[in-house]
Formats: structure tokens, C-alpha cells, sequence
């Protein structure tokens, strides 16, 4: 008998490959075999200081916890680590499908294997053309919320009005969400965008959904009903997350398939270990944002002022050198709080200490702070982000949005205020803990997401077995 294989494509980066492994772990514990395809970058990246020399090459594929990693070629020059967003997004569009139809053909293409699916993230539409071009059906798993597939899916589609050149300050009103002012719109639908390749790409995929059998959602659909159900008869999204390590959600740590990128510091859980229950102030800001010196300095001092423990993760961007807190800051509040350049930040939201998360609103940090029960002070920059600010403050009703200037500077006692208001609120830790819950009852046997992706194994070995 034929194995039923599914075959995952992902972009290469950390917060696309992690969500797609866990959700091929839930379908390769349901009875289909599981591989995933991503680029050489990412081996380079992970694998590849752990596993080989310097001077060897990539290997055909790996295996992690049962899935099989494959890597194909990008574009990219060996050994190349400065390349712009844009630039890397021109590479991977023009090599990535004639060498991942190399793949397809090599790994796939025999008498005891039938590929039943092929499942991309958003940052690879192309992967749609190529799965068309074998006749295989094509799923993508969104990788953001609900709410902003809604938002680009209206807006590439042209079903809604937007904030133009001639009206950059119109608000947005659509179903399931609430009034949208522009700062908290995603960046890539102002006006004001300066990105070029990556509303390409979300185009590409959202003005043509009819290539895709099924959209996937990282996410769960007692966090996000209302804007689920408003796309059903428009273009249905179906939630399957949360996609977070199963250790936040009281599973087995060792089965998880997700990849780190960067070696994070252990030290801080010690240091947590002798913090007081719900005390802590979590700050990090992902891996991308890089703060001026002027703005560090208002962090720093807000969070001195606060008088509560913190624990804060400053990433530099690789071969930049860091900013520099502000004179003092270390040594003057070494007994109140960490500073580190990088954490394991599923154990540390996990924490009992933990009282908050000062976050950028990436979606995977989000999630994670969801599965934990952490309250949230939104500190927004760019794509998503300030949607997701919205979501956290409005609609999950889990935290506050910082006020920016301007000029996108927030001031200290903005900050503090932030602060003090979170510590003080009974309602975000009742609907904390609510949401805890929530994304629990999902994943669980039974749950909502747990019937979804029921539902679309089923419909895949269906559909194979009909042919």
C-alpha cells in the first residue's frame, strides 16, 4: 500500500518553520508521513554548527522528531549573510520553484509514495504554481492572526476602503473587527509602505486564493469567532493553532519539532527561580528591532522607577554592534533586574514569576503569552504589529497599548503608566486566565482545532482514496 505523504514549504526564517513542523507533528501523529521543505539558509543557520565542518556541504535532509527536513537551494552565494529583505525575497521567488519541483520529483515522485498535499506559508505563494503543476493539492498556513488575513484579504481584493495618499487618516470599519484608526492598520497597507516585496508576495497569495484548496490558521477560533465567521462565505480561514511548544500546553517538552535560531541564556531562570510569585516584568522585542539610545534610556528608567523585578532580552542584529544601555543602568539595578542578549522564552512566560511581557506583538510571542495566561504591554513597530496591538488591547482584552509620539518615540512615564495600570487590573488576569483555558480546550481531543485538522486529514485521505 501507497504511503499518503504531506509536504510542507516554508520561508527561512524561525516564526514561519515553527508553526508549520508543529502542525505537521499533529498530522504525523495522525497517520501521514511528514516532510518538510525550506532553504539552505536555514541549515546554515540551525543545523550547521551542530552537524558538520566548515567546509562541508548541505546534506540532502535531516530528521527532527520524525519529520524529514529537506533543503533546496535559494540564491543566496555560500557563505552570504548580508542581503536585504527584498533582495532575499527576489532570490527565493526566482530559484525557489524550478528547485523545489527538483525536490518533489527526486523525493516523491515514485510508485510507493503519494503526495497528498502540499501545505506553504504566506512568504512563498509561488509553492501554489508548482504544486498545480503536479496535480497536487495546495493548503497555506497563515501565520498571523485571523484578523489580518481579513485586513488583506479586503484590502488586495479592493472590497473595502483604505487609507490613501489623498486620505492618509481615514479609519477602517470591517465585519468582526473593531473601528481601525491608521495606527492600527498593518504598515504594508498605509500609504506610507516602503516595502515593496513582501505586500508583492501577500498580494499574490490573497488575489488568488482559488489556487489554494485550504487556508490553515495559527491560531484558535474562541480567540478570534467573530472575524473567523466573517470571512465563511468570503474566502473561510480555519483555525488549527495554537502551533506553540506542548510544553505550554502541559504536553510532553521532548516532542516538540520547533527550531531555535539563536542560543538562548539559562542563567535568567535561576535568577527567576528567586523572584517572588506574578512579580516580574518580561521585556523583549524579538529579533529584528533595534532600539536608539535615547530610547533605551526610557525604557531603562521606567523600569527602574517601577520598582519591580524585570527581566529584559536586548538582541543586537548580527554584525552590529550593540547599542549601549544607559551608563550605570546594569550595575545600579543588578539587584532588581537581568539584562540578557537572549532567553528561552517558552520557560520564562511559563514561569509563575512572570507577571507581564512588555512585547513588539510578533504573533508567535503573543500566542505564547495566550497559552501561559500573561497580560501584555503593546509596544508595536511594523507589519502586523500594530493590528495585533489593537487585538491585545480591544478585543482579547489582555493588556495596554503604549501611546508613541510622532516620531514613534515613548516616553517613560508612558511607560509607566503602562506599567502600573497592567499590575493593577483584576479584568486582564481574570480574561488571562480565561484565554489560558481557552487555548487548552482547543488543542485538547475534542477541541476545536483538534476537529479541524481531523477534518482535513480526513478530507486529504479522501480524496486520495477516491482517486
Amino acid at each position: 500500500m501507497e504511503e499518503l505523504h504531506v509536504l510542507l514549504v516554508a520561508f527561512s526564517a524561525q516564526g514561519h518553520i515553527n508553526p508549520l513542523l508543529r502542525l505537521g507533528k499533529s498530522l504525523l501523529t495522525r497517520g501521514l508521513h511528514v516532510s518538510l521543505a525550506t532553504t539552505e539558509l536555514v541549515y546554515h543557520r540551525v543545523f550547521k554548527s551542530s552537524t558538520a565542518d566548515a567546509a562541508s556541504s548541505v546534506p540532502t535532509s535531516i530528521t527532527i522528531n520524525g519529520i524529514q527536513v529537506i533543503f533546496f537551494a535559494d540564491g543566496l552565494g555560500t557563505g552570504q549573510i548580508n542581503f536585504t529583505v527584498d533582495s532575499y525575497m527576489e532570490l527565493i521567488g526566482k530559484f525557489g520553484p524550478d528547485n523545489l519541483s527538483n525536490l518533489i520529483e527526486t523525493h516523491f515522485l515514485n510508485a510507493s509514495k503519494k503526495l497528498a498535499c502540499i501545505i506553504n506559508n504566506p512568504f512563498v505563494p509561488w509553492v501554489a504554481d508548482v504544486a498545480a503543476n503536479y496535480s497536487i493539492p495546495c493548503a497555506c498556513l497563515w501565520i498571523q492572526p485571523c484578523a489580518l488575513y481579513a485586513i488583506y484579504y479586503r484590502f488586495y481584493n479592493n472590497l473595502n476602503d483604505f487609507p490613501t495618499l489623498e486620505n492618509p487618516s481615514m479609519s477602517v470599519k470591517l465585519p468582526g473587527l473593531p473601528l481601525l484608526q491608521p495606527q492600527d492598520l498593518p504598515s504594508f497597507v498605509l500609504p506610507s509602505n516602503p516595502f515593496g516585496s513582501i505586500p508583492k508576495v501577500l498580494s499574490e497569495m490573497l488575489q488568488h486564493t482559488k489556487k489554494l484548496k485550504w487556508v490553515l490558521a495559527n491560531s484558535f477560533y474562541e480567540l478570534e469567532k467573530d472575524v473567523i465567521d466573517s470571512m465563511a462565505e468570503l474566502c473561510p480561514i480555519t483555525a488549527v493553532g495554537p502551533l506553540v511548544p506542548p510544553s505550554l500546553l502541559d504536553q510532553d517538552e521532548n516532542e516538540d519539532v520547533g527550531i531555535e535560531m539563536w542560543k538562548p541564556q539559562d542563567s535568567c531562570m535561576e535568577w527567576l527561580n528567586h523572584q517572588p510569585p506574578s512579580s516580574v516584568i518580561y521585556v523583549s522585542f524579538g529579533s529584528l528591532i533595534v532600539f536608539t539610545a535615547q530610547q533605551l534610556e526610557s525604557i531603562a528608567k521606567a523600569l527602574k522607577n517601577s520598582n519591580k523585578p524585570f527581566l529584559w532580552v536586548i538582541k543586537n542584529k548580527e554584525g552590529e554592534e550593540a547599542v549601549p544601555l544607559p551608563e550605570g543602568f546594569v550595575e545600579e539595578s543588578k539587584e532588581q533586574g537581568m539584562v540578557v542578549p537572549w532567553c528561552p522564552q517558552t520557560k520564562v512566560l511559563s514561569h509563575p514569576a512572570i507577571a507581564c511581557f512588555l512585547t513588539h506583538c510578533g504573533w508567535n510571542s503573543m500566542l505564547e503569552a495566550i497559552t501561559t495566561g500573561t497580560t501584555m504591554i503593546a509596544w508595536p513597530q511594523w507589519t502586523d504589529q500594530p493590528t495585533n496591538a489593537k487585538l491585545i488591547s480591544d478585543v482579547f482584552r489582555l493588556g495596554v497599548r503604549l501611546t508613541q509620539g510622532s516620531d514613534g518615540f515613548v516616553a517613560t512615564e508612558e511607560v509607566e503608566r503602562a506599567i502600573e495600570q497592567v499590575f493593577a487590573s483584576e479584568e486582564f488576569n481574570r480574561k488571562a486566565s480565561e484565554l489560558k483555558r481557552a487555548a487548552r480546550e482547543a488543542v485538547a481531543h475534542g477541541g476545536s482545532s483538534d476537529r479541524n485538522i481531523q477534518s482535513f486529514v480526513d478530507e486529504i485521505i479522501g480524496r486520495k482514496l477516491d482517486i
